[in-house]
């Protein structure tokens, strides 16, 4: 048990591109501030998949000799924090890669499907054996378990029977299709990087690799990418946007924009909000950093106090660390976050 949202994960796909592994490596290296627990990338030179996954940070996981090994032009890519499935385990890891009758196929997911365990069981007792704790695995065993020949008609088949929030990335030696809930709770974007396409949950992840961002994809939509170029379709009924509103107060960067709305000045206009329905007679107004420090400021502004960094953030907390007595209550905050003793 701890103070975290766990349904936090980023996803990155490209297609077209020299040096895909790379690529993907940078782009969930800018995703990572939405999971820290595991990431993996899968990649295709259109015959085969080459994956590797590890535990931890991009940075840890993904050296000069694993990256040699991805190779190809189209690749996948993952980082995780835990919403089903047991959390410091390597088998929950993504993307999911698995070879079955139609081909090789690997998946990567952003979201949490509500009727997980119902439809697990309901596999199961058909004679279904699950490798994971993971509800991103069940989409594998359903695209595998259907009848239909193309493998976007498999994926649509297989969506149609979860419940909840998902944007996914999958890909095969030959196709990268990605494909957002039709409520749109989670986000996902799609870019261009010369010749080739890139889709991402959060733009910032074009930005660091030199890509344009294009639009978001659409709740509802599904993109097919092949050598005959990009599809888009819409195979779901439409619903009521719905997206998280968790994105823009916590989820995603500051300087990305969502749905044509900028996170930051979304964070500033929520402290104006708050100011205006609670002001408070304050000498100081003090963030929590990081994503506290944009509605810090709106509030400052709108009632026109001080806006002072009373809180300092350690960006070189280990994941792991040998916790002392618990006499020492509350040591991870402390170990986060310091006061500026002086100013307080």
């Amino acid at each position: 048990m701890d103070d975290h949202f766990h349904d936090e994960c980023g996803v990155f796909g490209i297609f077209g591109a020299e040096e895909s592994a790379n690529l993907a490596y940078l782009g969930l290296h800018s995703l990572q501030h939405r999971g820290q627990e595991s990431s993996g990338i899968v990649s295709s030179d259109g015959q085969q998949l080459f994956a590797h996954r590890a535990m931890g940070l991009v940075q840890d996981g993904f050296g000069p000799a694993v990256m040699d090994r991805l190779v190809g032009d189209r690749a996948i890519g993952h980082v995780r924090y835990s919403t089903a499935g047991a959390k410091a385990d390597l088998k929950n890891a993504q993307p999911i890669a698995v070879d079955y009758a139609q081909g090789a196929l690997a998946v990567a997911h952003n979201g949490n499907l509500t009727n997980f365990d119902h439809l697990r069981a309901s596999l199961e007792s058909e004679g279904s054996i699950f490798q994971t704790t993971s509800d991103t695995e069940l989409l594998v065993h359903l695209i595998a378990r259907s009848r239909q020949e193309e493998l976007a008609d498999r994926v649509v088949e297989s969506l149609r029977a979860v419940q909840g929030a998902y944007s996914i990335v999958f890909l095969t030696p030959t196709q990268l299709i990605a494909v957002r809930d039709p409520y749109g709770l989670r986000p996902l974007c799609l870019g261009m990087l010369k010749d080739a396409q890139v889709v991402a949950s959060e733009p910032v992840a074009f930005h660091l690799i030199g890509a344009e961002y294009l639009r978001d994809v659409e709740p509802g939509e599904m993109i097919v990418i092949d050598r005959a170029g990009l599809r888009s379709l819409r195979p779901f009924e439409p619903q009521p946007r719905k997206m998280c509103i968790f994105e823009y107060v916590y989820f995603a960067r500051p300087d990305s924009t969502l749905s044509g709305v900028s996170v930051y000045e979304a964070r500033k206009r929520m402290g104006r909000v708050l100011a205006e329905e609670q002001p408070a007679d304050v000498d100081l107004v003090i963030p929590v950093p990081d994503s506290g420090v944009a509605s810090a400021m709106g509030f400052a502004r709108a009632l026109g106090a001080p806006f002072e960094l009373g809180l300092i953030r350690s960006h070189y907390v280990g994941r792991t660390f040998i916790e002392p007595a618990q006499s020492i209550r509350h040591f991870g905050v402390r170990l986060k976050l310091s006061p500026v003793r002086g100013l307080l």
